[in-house]
């Protein structure tokens, strides 16, 4: 096998503003979205409300196929290295889901720890009990290309029904929970084993809502002829036409994912093609984290709001005295009439709305005279979320075009934008300022606050006290709060303010005094 170089996919990093996107998805689902899930009971019939964890999460890879298909060897491949725990054989020899997470030090960690650990976004999997957790485990190494993205190894699916009935826990269940938080899903077939079990029918119906995330890797195709590929490929299309029922198939990456020479030699040069485009795949995984996560949000708040008027809808639905088990029998029996009907009146779309049988299944276990009852306020609230801080937020994460300056005379922007001038203005004001100036203490405080060392605040200080009165306005603040933001990304602080630093209002009264760069 020809060597690809991976250096890009390791230095992969994520958007400029890729925290500042994730503190502004934390805090509208915090003060506009929390509030909600908890009064209609969302997480007794979707997904547990979301923690920092699974906002600051990496993006996640999710692998999936049948025993034997290569999907441990793939991910040495991806690594180029071994990793704690891994067996290979042609036989099945991953029997858990395993967590691949970058770490200074090789070890594994047992499921039961890996999901009460706040630091991770695997709290969700509490809900599967300990049978799973004792199935599941992570394992951290020290490969450079884990320090952006995490990958998930799953069990290798058997033909029957003797492991589905072997094994303590719902394994469709699980994999659905990974799938809808997955960045990635890469399915892997081997060039000789194109079947599709029940089981693995099942995971891969799953992804339904999912398709923009599936990708499927044909593996170990340099072990048949060109001929014989090409007849495997189309049958391998033909197979999932009958499973992912899309009006396309999703796109296949053809290639043999292991550090070995081919054995057939015919189509090297298109395997190393099918590699690199992988590979690129993998490499926009960063840059596109805040866009998947934003999307992810959007997707949830749609289903919030359409489970509140649902909930509501169907404790209205119920009588005061009697007929209640009747009448909750029918709301069940009948869900899809009450889906259209809440579709009419509120104008929710039908395709917003869950599975009918899977509610239908929820619901039986429900009292709906405990259900609460609807609450313009906050259904409002959540309008208001879709309507207006959600596209506002889609606007940080489009990239953002660079203008072309024509006119030799212009002002070189100030790098504080308007956003983040109203962020960090919201903090100056929290201070009292007095006759448009904050003092010293006060500032002192918001500054010690962010960590950075003392030698480092001071070099900020003597660049941002454009007055030198010890005393600082909100221009002088959010540049104050832009320089610990540099600190903290592990950048040095300029000797010299670049112009682009100093606030237009500032630039005409003084220049900026050389300064010798800042000593650590």
């Amino acid at each position: 096998l020809t060597a690809l170089k991976m250096d890009g996919l390791e230095s992969a990093s994520f958007v400029e503003n890729y925290e500042e996107i994730v503190r502004a998805l934390k805090v509208l689902y915090g003060k506009q979205i929390l509030e909600v899930e908890k009064r209609y009971k969302f997480d007794e019939f979707h997904s547990a409300p979301l923690r920092g964890s699974d906002l600051d999460a990496k993006p996640l890879i999710l692998l999936l196929g049948q025993y034997s298909v290569g999907k441990t060897t793939f991910i040495q491949w991806l690594l180029k290295r071994n990793f704690p725990g891994m067996r290979i054989g042609p036989e099945p020899t991953t029997d858990r889901f395993v967590a691949i997470m970058h770490g200074e030090e090789d070890q594994t960690i047992p499921g039961n720890a890996l999901s009460v650990d706040a630091a991770q976004p695997f709290h969700g999997l509490n809900q599967f009990g300990s049978n799973f957790l004792n199935k599941f485990e992570g394992s951290q190494c020290n490969a450079s290309i884990l320090k952006n993205i995490t990958i998930i190894d799953t069990p290798g699916i058997l033909s029957g029904e003797k492991q589905r009935l072997g094994r303590s826990y719902n394994f469709t269940e699980v994999f659905e929970w990974f799938a809808n938080r997955a960045d990635l899903i890469l399915i892997l077939f081997d060039a000789h084993k194109l079947d599709i079990s029940d089981e693995f029918r099942e995971a891969i119906e799953l992804m339904k809502g999912n398709d923009e995330k599936v990708r499927i890797v044909l593996n170990k195709a340099d072990t048949v002829s060109v001929q014989q590929l090409m007849r495997v490929y189309g049958a391998l299309n033909w197979s999932l036409g009958k499973v992912i029922h899309t009006p396309e198939v999703p796109r296949v990456y053809i290639g043999s994912y292991w550090d070995h020479p081919y054995q057939v030699e015919d189509l090297s040069k298109l395997f190393e093609i099918e590699q690199k485009d992988l590979l690129h795949d993998l490499l926009e995984l960063p840059r596109n984290s805040s866009v998947r996560k934003s999307n992810e949000l959007v997707k949830r708040v749609r289903l919030v709001r359409t489970h509140a008027y649902l909930i509501s809808h169907l404790r209205e639905k119920m009588p005061v005295l009697f007929g209640k088990e009747s009448t909750k029998n029918d709301l069940i029996k009948n869900l899809e009439r009450e889906y259209r009907e809440i579709s009419r009146i509120s104008k929710i779309p039908l395709g917003d709305f869950p599975p009918v049988e899977r509610m239908q299944r929820l619901l039986k276990d429900h009292d709906f005279t405990s259900f609460e009852k609807k609450s313009d306020r906050l259904l409002a609230q959540l309008d208001h979320v879709i309507s207006y801080d959600l596209p506002r937020l889609m606007k940080l994460v489009a990239p953002k075009s660079e203008k072309v300056v024509t006119n030799p005379f212009a002002i070189t922007p100030w790098i504080v934008t308007a956003e983040m001038k109203k962020t960090y203005d919201d903090i100056f004001y929290t201070l009292d300022p007095q006759n448009g100036r904050v003092s010293a203490e006060g500032a002192r405080n918001i500054l010690m606050n962010t960590g950075i060392p003392v030698p480092a605040l001071r070099t900020i200080w003597e660049h941002v006290d454009f007055t030198k009165s010890g005393r600082l306005d909100s221009e002088e603040f959010a540049l104050a709060l832009l320089l610990t933001e540099i600190v903290k990304k592990g950048k040095p602080l300029p000797a010299v303010l670049p112009e682009n630093f100093i606030p237009v209002s500032k630039r005409s009264k003084k220049k900026q005094q050389q300064r010798k760069p800042p000593q650590y």
